[in-house]
């Protein structure tokens, strides 16, 4: 099985109708396909009335196709939006994605939802395995797909849907979707009360359903089709969890800006606490930033995990003013890399308009950005209250910050976090940068082989160092990391150094925190003692107790920029009660309380 998706072959019909070759059945038909989503879907599911009045609303589908279904329920969400601040969760899974010129073919029949086909065409995700997710600021709509299939991705998603659109293509042609065991986790994966509706009344589906606990019925069709599905999940409704309305972020660098952000999109106040005299004081402070993708050869939980924040961050800062695309030439360290690369290419994680071979046995990383950091940070915190230049008082437990009650904190200060969560551990690594202004004007490039070296205009910026850090996990300017880093590039590209040499360069270092196994501390903050006492009993559970509305966001090491969007996802969706933009394994992956436990299980 290879890394990347297959895209369908589509097959199209006189009229424009599309057809996928390989299940020889319709996306939709061009003459009702639009009337038949309202009409199965939307009434099938009780829209737009079953959101209103809520804040949080998710619908969940088999099967992304085209993307009409969401476009439609887009439009629908613009006109009858329950609130400023509501949001839509829209969860997809698809297995076969479109080319984003197919999908541009089959939006052209629906001149209505041009506006919003445009944004998603514009976001239009690759044929690369694990979960995409698209927010549309300002809208309250965010997409997050997928990819893969659905037998492996909808058993490691999490969320609870309030509706469900049941669209894979006809059971008699497509039985991987209909499958037995997809209705269960259906049932799992939705709210009490939730309404799933589809096309089809196979006899199949209506047992499937119906054995999972929905309580089903056949309901007047449309067009041709003389019935259709609606089915409802008993339950009585769950109180609603209370609402997150003011969140404080001590730290603001890119992993708080980040937060912030999103809160604020999210109509969630937030309140950044720094001690430093300005925002991106620290590690996200250099001058330039280098953003590309750290590829594995292997096919890993780990290896996914790293693709979903490359891919979240790019499409995070995409047109954002300080986010410059560019082509990253990698070259490689000596023979072992030659091969790991050669292994990589064989069964490439990253489509031909991403990554590709150079000569010497290196790699081209295309769409990869060059960040201005200060910039980008600044930006981001716009639309939060900023507090800097002096160390606040926290209190955990009170969610209190210099005396005054938050309904969240979130610690996003570096190795500022072990001040508060000692159980965690973070290592201080100092990271040293030479900076130069003024060179000779250059487009966006970057090169990399160990160190790195970036041009942007008259910018230049080579290094950076991975020493451990000072004394107090202080950042100190050394004569030997200048030296490190001036070999590093001369054997990179001579001739770009000397170029760099006409004018004075300027060094700056800063400490970044890292975590053992590289991987950072993504959730909420874990309860050590705790957790001590119910690992105690060996039981191995999914989620392990918490410090209730405190959240970790750090140990992102030299690839903060990376990271941060993909965090901010994963810990506003646990602020808003909306659906992770994740899936199960990375999750755990990143859980702060991954420590704790490997620790304990040593101790046994």
């Amino acid at each position: 099985m290879t890394r990347l998706l297959t895209h369908p072959e589509i097959e199209w019909r006189e009229d424009g109708t599309p057809v996928a070759a390989a299940f020889g059945d319709v996306y939709f038909s061009v003459h009702d396909g639009l009337a038949e989503t309202r009409a199965v879907f939307f009434r099938g599911c009780g829209l737009p009335e079953a959101w209103a009045g809520r804040r949080q609303f998710t619908v969940a589908e088999t099967g992304f196709g085209t993307g009409l279904n969401f476009l439609a329920l887009w439009q629908l969400w613009r006109e009858h939006r329950p609130h400023p601040d509501a949001r839509l969760s829209f969860v997809s899974f698809e297995a076969f994605p479109l080319k984003a010129e197919d999908a541009a073919l089959a939006f052209a029949a629906w001149p209505e939802l041009h506006p919003l086909a445009e944004q998603l065409l514009a976001r239009w995700p690759g044929p690369v395995k694990g979960v995409r997710h698209l927010c549309f600021d300002g809208t309250g709509v965010e997409l997050i797909l997928h990819l893969g299939d659905i037998a492996e991705t909808l058993p490691t998603s999490r969320f609870r849907a309030d509706a469900w659109f049941l669209d894979g293509f006809s059971p008699a042609k497509n039985a991987g979707m209909w499958a037995g065991d997809i209705y269960p986790l259906i049932a799992a994966r939705s709210a009490p009360g939730a309404r799933a509706a589809t096309f089809t009344v196979a006899g199949e589906v209506r047992r499937g359903l119906a054995e999972a606990g929905f309580d089903v019925r056949k309901a007047e069709g449309h067009g041709r089709k003389r019935q259709r599905l609606e089915a409802v999940l008993p339950g009585a409704d769950e109180p609603l969890p209370v609402r997150v309305r003011r969140v404080a972020i001590l730290g603001a660098g890119i992993a708080g800006a980040t937060i912030a952000y999103r809160l604020v999109q999210a109509g969630i106040e937030a309140v950044v606490f720094d001690p430093a005299p300005e925002a991106a004081s620290g590690a996200s402070g250099n001058p330039l930033a280098l953003m590309m993708p750290r590829l594995d050869a292997g096919e890993t939980a780990e290896a996914r995990l790293l693709i979903d924040a490359y891919l979240a961050a790019r499409e995070f800062y995409k047109g954002r003013p300080g986010a410059e695309l560019t082509d990253v030439r990698q070259v490689p360290r000596n023979e072992i890399e030659v091969k790991r690369f050669e292994k990589l290419l064989d069964d490439p994680p990253f489509p031909l308009e991403d990554l590709e071979a150079i000569a010497g046995g290196g790699l081209l990383h295309k769409r990869a950005k060059i960040l201005r950091p200060r910039q980008i940070v600044g930006a981001l915190l716009e639309g939060c209250e900023l507090r800097t230049g002096a160390l606040p008082n926290v209190d955990l437990a009170a969610r209190t910050v210099n005396g005054e009650v938050f309904d969240a904190i979130v610690l996003a200060s570096g190795m500022g976090i072990r001040r508060f969560l000692p159980a965690l551990e973070l290592t201080g690594r100092q990271g040293q940068v030479e900076h130069v202004s003024g060179a000779v004007e250059a487009p966006p490039s970057a090169l990399t082989s160990g160190t790195y070296a970036i041009a942007l205009g008259g910018e230049r910026l080579w290094g950076a160092t991975f020493e451990p850090a000072g004394e107090g996990d202080r950042a100190a300017v050394s004569k030997a990391a200048r030296a490190e880093n001036l070999a590093g590039v001369e054997a990179l590209s001579p001739w770009w150094v000397r170029q760099a040499r006409d004018v004075a360069a300027v060094s700056r270092a800063s400490v970044r925190a890292t975590t053992p196994d590289r991987l950072p501390l993504i959730g909420p903050a874990p309860d050590a003692d705790a957790i001590a006492v119910l690992r105690g009993g060996k039981v191995e559970r999914e989620a392990w107790p918490v410090m209730l509305g405190v959240h970790v966001a750090g140990g992102y090491g030299s690839r903060g920029f990376t990271w941060a969007p993909w965090a901010a996802g994963l810990i506003v969706a646990e602020l808003c009660g909306s659906p992770p933009p994740a899936d199960l394994p990375s999750i755990q992956a990143v859980s702060p309380s991954r420590q704790i436990l490997r620790r304990l299980r040593k101790q046994r």
